[in-house]
């Protein structure tokens, strides 16, 4: 579970390194302050289970087996890229580890983990889908729709809301009369829950919980995680200087790190030595450089490949 943790993290902080340099000319919505939730709820997923992402999906994809080195390749619009490199970071497919695709698309992923869940019951195949989403996406009509759908159809998906208070700039005080997003699913006869999403043990448990009520057929749960991005809604920069956010309100939530939150937990319960946690660092780091060099190091697509694969 650390050690997911802490590759989403390095991964992510690699990525922050690298953009400057221009050489990755897609977008990236980086995931960190998000870490728990892609942990805490992939770790209870099999490898056939479905996930659906959105924008910001790098950590889902890691967390359902993703290889770095591929994805890094994709965001070089690299020919070894998991889309050949005619993706980017917004649009990373893994059919073999049950990955329907980050979504650029603002609620995109939604119908998506519904239909694969749809599929599930008609194979008869136990599989459970995931859903991963923002709160910006509760404005969207996808949203509404998935959800009713799923419920009249007792379809085997988990409804996961990364709530980080922000669509781009706009805060959720400023787009919603309620800001208690767990209660719209009651709308629609599901079980919900909000949570802590920056305490990995609590999402895990949470998430063990609803993935297992999927399993077993009796139907949808939405999880409302609470969290908070670290940085801006789009690239490696911090917004808090164009005044996009308080800077105060980051600072507090960089306090509540989850990476770091567990790690002291780990520590603290003698769960795992600070020696091991090291050596564990080191290895990640290891893996990330592997990737960057495979990347760098990977072809460009031919000219002549630019409508293959384009339907």
């Amino acid at each position: 579970m650390y050690l997911l943790m802490l590759r989403i993290r390095k991964f992510e902080e690699k990525v922050v390194e690298l953009y400057p340099a221009q050489d990755m000319r897609s977008p990236v919505h980086l995931y960190i302050g998000h870490e728990a939730i892609a942990t805490g709820v992939c770790l209870n997923l099999r490898k056939d289970d479905y996930v659906s992402s959105n924008h910001r999906g790098h950590g889902h994809c890691i967390a359902k087996g993703m290889d770095m080195r591929l994805m890094l390749a994709e965001f070089y619009g690299k020919k070894t890229g998991y889309c050949k490199g005619k993706g980017g970071s917004m649009h990373l497919v893994d059919p073999e580890n049950g990955v329907l695709g980050t979504s650029a698309i603002v609620g995109g992923g939604l119908p998506l983990a519904v239909g694969a869940a749809l599929a599930s019951v008609m194979q008869g195949n136990e599989r459970v889908s995931v859903a991963f989403f923002g709160d910006g996406a509760v404005d969207e009509g996808s949203f509404h729709e998935s959800l009713n759908f799923a419920s009249l159809k007792k379809l085997p998906v988990v409804f996961v809301c990364e709530n980080n208070f922000y669509a781009t700039n706009s805060h959720q005080s400023a787009r919603h009369s309620n800001n208690d997003i767990a209660c719209l699913a009651e709308g629609y006869m599901m079980p919900s829950v909000c949570v802590d999403g920056n305490d990995v043990i609590t999402v895990f448990e949470t998430a063990r919980n609803a993935i297992n009520r999927a399993r077993s057929g009796k139907g949808p749960t939405f999880m409302e995680c609470r969290t908070y991005r670290w940085k801006a809604h789009v690239g490696p920069d911090c917004d808090v200087e164009k005044g996009c956010r308080p800077r105060e309100e980051l600072d507090q939530w960089v306090k509540r790190c989850p990476v770091k939150r567990f790690r002291e937990l780990l520590l603290d319960e003698n769960v795992l030595p600070e020696s091991e946690m090291l050596e564990l660092a080191r290895q990640v780091d290891e893996e990330i450089e592997e990737a960057v060099i495979f990347a760098k190091n990977s072809p460009l697509p031919s000219p002549t490949e630019l409508y293959e694969d384009v339907y």
